[in-house]
């Protein structure tokens, strides 16, 4: 890990102050602990839409599992692609809903590709890729 450094920023009063309820809303103990976490995501972010290197995900899904043949789905396309699914959670939410917890591994525009695929099949009512590179800058 690298030397800590100090530096100064200049910013409009009202933001500062909508700064510090986000702070303490997040669980932050200090501002620079929140910013050193914004800018190691808006790293990650920069490091996904970028092709070189590998990356990690969870891809989080809520689907019915009474809807027609969505689990089938889910799975078929898992199984198109074992290269990048390392593992899955499977959560039984209620009678209807399960949520699907899905670890992923490799280029992060592949990563997003199969992200949207899963998405996208009908019965899935909500999905969210977090991904993180294995770098620690």
């Amino acid at each position: 890990m690298s030397a800590i450094v100090r530096f100064t920023i200049s910013v409009e009063s009202d933001l500062l102050e909508a700064f510090d309820r986000f702070v303490q809303r997040g669980q932050f103990a200090t501002r620079s602990e929140a910013v050193r976490q914004l800018m190691h995501d808006a790293l990650t972010r920069q490091a996904w839409q970028s092709t070189a290197g590998q990356a990690s995900g969870i891809l989080a899904l809520v689907y019915d599992h009474q809807r027609s043949q969505v689990q089938q789905k889910l799975v078929q396309l898992q199984h198109e692609n074992t290269d990048c699914v390392v593992a899955t959670l499977h959560v039984h939410l209620d009678h209807d809903l399960c949520m699907e917890a899905i670890a992923l591994r490799g280029q992060p525009d592949r990563l997003q590709d199969i992200a949207a695929g899963l998405r996208g099949i009908k019965g899935v009512h909500k999905g969210e890729l977090v991904m993180a590179t294995g770098s620690s800058d």
